[in-house]
């Protein structure tokens, strides 16, 4: 038996809206940190980027100066591949920011609840300054 998955036939699709909409959320809205980050992760989530894990508190901490540093981002998908409720991807993530722009070229493996909230991610990027 084959549990359900939100990514549908377009994983990459999926990655690349799944970190627009939560960008959007975090940028356009004054909605608390804490209830975006629950509304794209689900309970007890944990991610680990570059090595540093991060769970529910941090990320909702890390959310209030990405509001007051940046100004938007945009999702390049190169490759991305889904089994179960297993992604992993290949992404380029642009970030415009007040201080400067900056591109980083991520590899993601992450599980999705049946509801399209991340469970478990780790993250590995590479952060170069934008041409």
């Amino acid at each position: 038996m084959t549990s359900a998955t939100p990514f549908g036939d377009d994983p990459g699709r999926f990655i690349a809206d799944f970190y627009t909409e939560f960008t959007r959320q975090i940028l356009d809205t004054d909605d608390d940190p804490g209830a975006i980050v629950d509304r794209f992760h689900a309970p007890g989530f944990v991610q680990y980027v570059d090595g540093n894990r991060i769970d529910r508190e941090k990320l909702a901490a890390h959310l209030r100066p990405v509001r007051r540093n940046a100004a938007g981002t945009r999702v390049e998908v190169h490759d991305a591949l889904a089994r179960g409720d297993l992604l992993t991807a290949r992404y380029t993530l642009r970030t415009t920011g007040r201080k400067g722009d900056t591109i980083s070229d991520v590899g993601f493996f992450g599980r999705f609840d049946p509801d399209g909230r991340m469970r478990e991610a780790h993250v590995f990027s590479r952060t170069r300054s934008a041409p």
